[in-house]
């Protein structure tokens, strides 16, 4: 089914102010968790090392001036100010910031690109066409093939550490802070390990549900925070404001040397969860996380770490590693209260970083790089929001593992740090090539951007890299394996659509079939299923071979993923012919992006049976209005595939898109020659499982819709489809050539044949009704 895209086809501009807010509001509980627990661990993980305190507070007056700008300068200037602007049609992340590289610049490694996908209205490009320069970078990443790879491994290093960091961060609690050391190893760690079991049981619910039970809990501790902070600065130390100055940055390491560069790893632990702003884009909206950040996070935490170095400036007794911590800068009085509320905002931290995870999962799904997973769409309303299974109790088990296995969660700090720092170093990167190729901006700029940020973060991936036998081995060990899934995966994808590509027969082939005896055309629509968007499939020629049949109409199906978030629904299909009118063979390229659900296969059936017959009354007219050129036509008219707009799609925007849609099927039909046959279609949006073969009058001439041909073919269409409609997919088994090394081997014979046993099947993630499917045995000898 395709959901109502809601406020995701809107510009963010048009949100009313009461949308802002209430998203706002939402964002505090699935976005801002993580960074607003970041005060109770961010002191106690500095002062792990041998720093010695002195009665200047040259030391935590250092450490306060290094929070607040680090603050100011990664999550509020480059993240809200300028990471976030880098949205792709709304939605953020890694991939996201990979897919406007790819359509500004030819990088991308996915196989089936067709020029027809640059004609999307979600494919839109901040300059026109006639406006693109061709600058050196861009010439320079298109011209060399081994820059796409390595572009597509930094973007994949990205993925993997967030989701190392989707493991981590659960199980850094705050209950370790605040119990007695006598009661940690019994207490702690069955607490810790239901609570994640909670967490991770409440996550089918959806975003929107956790975000309005989680919001309260963070407004409340944000909320505290900032009483606490204002209390201590006023009670203890006024004039700890003098810490903002960055002087007190270069005092700190000219007098701590070695201890302060490595306390600089306990440090970036107060920007964990700023990724999320951005991998959490699609679940609300730009005003609104940037709404959230500046009026009410950021203030909160400047505060609440102001407040626990006024504190420690006047308590020096208790500054040692066991005792500098939040919960002593917390009168009595209040003490147990603030326990409980941090305790449940230690839960509600983890779920910027799940959210994250499940939309990063489901991105890298799309664009081939991640075995097929089930993806849940959570609400009707919100695009984005999402929810997966598999991945959900995956990460539940992990979490709870590393609960148990390390019990110490300064270790789990150094491995979540090295996570978050390698994420934002690859964000910085990709987010430099944006401003360059996608913002136009002057190389200069991007250079200036990319040293910027990139020292800030170089020098505290130094820091947490230098602690890697203090946990932090555990990010690069789950991102190692996590890449070999990706690359592997990927790789196999990829050989395999070469193979098909080779192996493919030709049109004349298609057609000599019908003249061979024994051939049988049987009642019915056959839809053949192919990663080509071209040419007849292996897979086909394989099923006729062996049962000398096909169906009477004849339709090859390619559920292809474009590099955009989602694909409107008047725009989702490319339909045309494989031969000529008599042989009753279509072709029908179904596009979806990044973040789209797939179609039931009810609602799909129904789309193409009614795209057919539009397109058939279409391709007549078309016909009949070229007929004085009808002399290299019939070729020609094996490649056209034409956009056909829906009049019932199902969102808000729906005038403007069937305006659109109405348009773009004239000029489609006459740029086919000049874009050598790559066009766009779409289908109806009928929700009826009736078919109604509708048109709308002013596109096709009534000669054309009267004519025998095109009713004789619309009555053939609507017997096949009362006959019923069989599903031919490829069974594959995947195996190396002879001779091929045994990485290949590992890789592929191994590997690859093992993930493909253990994850769902095509027919699965197709939808496909078992009592239909017909399925084809075919090895791919890569």
């Amino acid at each position: 089914m395709d959901l109502e895209f809601g406020r995701d086809m809107r510009s963010p501009q048009r949100d009313s102010w009461k949308t802002t807010l209430l998203l706002a509001y939402q964002s505090l509980g699935v976005v801002y968790g993580d960074l607003s627990i970041s005060p109770l661990y961010v002191f106690k993980s500095t002062f792990a090392e041998d720093i010695q305190h002195s009665e200047t507070n040259e030391e935590i007056f250092g450490v306060l001036s290094f929070v607040f700008w680090t603050l100011t300068l990664i999550p509020l200037i480059k993240y809200v100010s300028i990471v976030l602007r880098a949205d792709d049609n709304g939605e953020g992340g890694t991939f996201a910031l990979y897919s406007l590289i790819c359509r500004h610049a030819n990088v991308s490694l996915l196989p089936n690109r067709q020029i027809a996908d640059e004609e999307l209205s979600t494919y839109k490009l901040e300059c026109s066409a006639e406006r693109t320069d061709k600058s050196r970078i861009k010439v320079w990443l298109e011209k060399h093939k081994k820059l796409h790879t390595a572009l597509l491994i930094m973007v994949l290093i990205g993925t993997c550490m967030v989701i190392g960091d989707g493991v981590l961060t659960p199980a850094i609690s705050g209950l370790e802070f605040s119990l007695s050391k006598d009661h940690r190893e019994y207490a702690v760690i069955p607490i810790t390990c239901v609570i994640l079991a909670f967490l991770f049981a409440l996550q089918h619910y959806g975003t929107h549900r956790v975000g309005f039970l989680f919001a309260p809990i963070v407004l409340a501790w944000l909320i505290c925070m900032s009483a606490l902070g204002l209390y201590n600065i006023i009670h203890w130390n006024p004039h700890v404001y003098q810490a903002l100055n960055p002087c007190y940055m270069f005092k700190f390491l000219k007098k701590t040397r070695k201890y302060g560069w490595m306390s600089l790893g306990g440090i970036l632990l107060c920007m964990t969860g700023s990724e999320a702003m951005f991998a959490d884009l699609g679940h609300f909206s730009y005003s609104a996380i940037q709404l959230a950040f500046t009026s009410l996070v950021y203030p909160a935490l400047i505060l609440a770490y102001m407040g626990q170095a006024a504190y420690l400036s006047k308590h020096h007794d208790f500054y040692s590693n066991s005792q500098v911590g939040f919960y002593i800068a917390v009168p009595d009085k209040v003490r147990w209260p603030v326990l409980v509320l941090a305790i449940l905002a230690s839960v509600v931290g983890s779920q910027a970083i799940i959210s994250g995870t499940f939309s990063i999962i489901n991105q890298s799904q799309s664009l081939s790089c991640f075995p097929r997973v089930k993806v849940v769409h959570t609400s009707d309303k919100i695009h984005g929001q999402i929810y997966i299974p598999e991945i959900n109790w995956l990460l539940m088990i992990l979490c709870i593992a590393v609960t148990v296995g390390f019990r110490d969660t300064k270790h789990m700090g150094n491995a979540s740090g090295l996570a978050v720092i390698t994420v934002m170093l690859v964000t910085t990167c990709l987010t430099s090539l944006v401003i360059m190729l996608c913002w136009r901006r002057p190389p200069v700029l991007a250079l200036c951007f990319l040293l910027f940020f990139g020292s800030v973060e170089a020098l505290y991936f130094s820091a947490s890299l230098i602690k890697f036998l203090e946990g932090a081995w555990l990010p690069i060990l789950l991102a190692l394996f996590l890449m070999a899934v990706m690359l592997v995966w990927h790789y196999t994808t990829i050989k395999k659509y070469e193979f098909d590509l080779h192996n493919k027969v030709t049109l004349e082939w298609l057609l000599a079939l019908g003249d061979k005896l024994g051939m049988v055309r049987v009642p019915g629509i056959g839809l053949v299923y192919t990663d080509l968007t071209s040419g007849v499939p292996a897979n086909f020629s394989r099923f006729v071979t062996n049962l000398p049949a096909f169906h009477q109409v004849l339709v090859f199906v390619c559920v292809k993923s474009v590099p955009v978030p989602y694909v409107f629904p008047a725009e989702r299909y490319l339909i045309g012919r494989v031969g000529p009118p008599g042989h009753r063979s279509y072709r029908c390229i179904v596009r979806y992006g990044y973040r789209d659900v797939h179609q039931d296969v009810d609602s799909f059936e129904t789309e193409l049976v009614e795209s057919l017959a539009t397109f058939i009354k279409l391709d007549a007219s078309y016909r009949c209005s070229e007929a004085s050129g009808a002399g290299d036509q019939e070729e020609e008219r094996g490649a056209r595939l034409a956009v056909i707009g829906s009049s019932r799609a199902s969102y808000d925007i729906q005038d403007s898109v069937q305006h659109s849609s109405a348009t773009s099927v004239e000029m489609t039909m006459t740029t086919t020659r000049r874009r050598s046959g790559d066009d766009d279609g779409s289908p109806g949006g009928g929700r009826a499982k009736q078919v109604r073969f509708f048109i709308d009058s002013h596109v096709v001439s009534p000669e054309a819709a009267d004519s025998k041909q095109v009713a004789e073919e619309l009555e053939a269409l609507a017997a096949a489809r009362d006959a019923g409609t069989a599903f031919i997919l490829g069974h594959s088994h995947v195996q190396c050539k002879p001779g091929s090394s045994l990485l290949k081997r590992l890789a592929v014979d191994v590997g690859y044949n093992f993930l493909r046993r253990n994850c769902r099947g095509p027919d699965v993630a197709l939808r496909v009704p078992p009592a239909s499917l017909l399925e084809v045995g075919m090895v791919y000898v890569l």
